[in-house]
C-alpha cells in the first residue's frame, strides 16, 4: 500500500515578529496559526513539535492495536501521550506514555508487544531521535 499525505506552511515576516499558518490535506488543520510564541513560549497556535507528538502518539497506538489484535488480544482502551523535546535547536527525544486495558494479556506479553510497536511503527522508524516508552497495564 502506497499512501501519500501532504501539508503546507505559509510564513510572513521575521522569525520573532512574524507568523504563519499550516494547512493539511484533510483540512483538519486549515490555516492553523503558528508563530515564534506558539513554538517557544505559550502563544496561541500549534508548532512542529506538537504535531510530531500527535503523529507519534497516533501511529504508535494504531500499530500497537494491530500487533495486539494479531496476537489474539482485543484492547479495550489504549491511551498514549507523546512528548517531543527540543533542546538547543535539536529535537532529541519522544517520550511515549501508554496506559492500556487489554483483557487476558500477561504483563510480560504486553511489554513485549508494546516494545515491538514502539520500534516498528512507521513514525518511530522515521524519527531520528531517542524514543522512550513507559507502558502500563491498567
Amino acid at each position: 500500500m502506497n499512501v501519500k499525505r501532504n501539508a503546507s506552511a505559509v510564513w510572513n515576516g521575521t522569525i520573532k515578529e512574524g507568523n504563519g499558518h499550516l494547512t493539511t490535506q484533510s483540512t483538519t488543520l486549515s490555516k492553523t496559526q503558528y508563530s515564534f510564541n506558539s513554538r517557544f513560549a505559550e502563544g496561541v497556535g500549534t508548532n512542529p513539535e506538537e504535531l510530531m507528538a500527535a503523529a507519534h502518539a497516533g501511529c504508535f497506538t494504531m500499530k500497537l492495536s494491530l500487533d495486539l489484535t494479531t496476537a489474539g488480544y482485543t484492547p479495550d482502551t489504549l491511551e498514549t501521550s507523546a512528548t517531543i523535546t527540543l533542546e538547543n535547536g535539536v529535537i532529541t527525544t519522544s517520550d511515549l506514555v501508554l496506559k492500556a486495558k487489554v483483557p487476558g494479556i500477561s504483563e510480560e506479553e504486553f511489554q513485549k508487544i508494546a516494545a515491538g510497536a514502539k520500534a516498528d511503527c512507521p513514525v518511530s522508524k522515521a524519527y531520528n531521535l531517542d524514543i522512550r516508552l513507559q507502558a502500563t497495564l491498567v
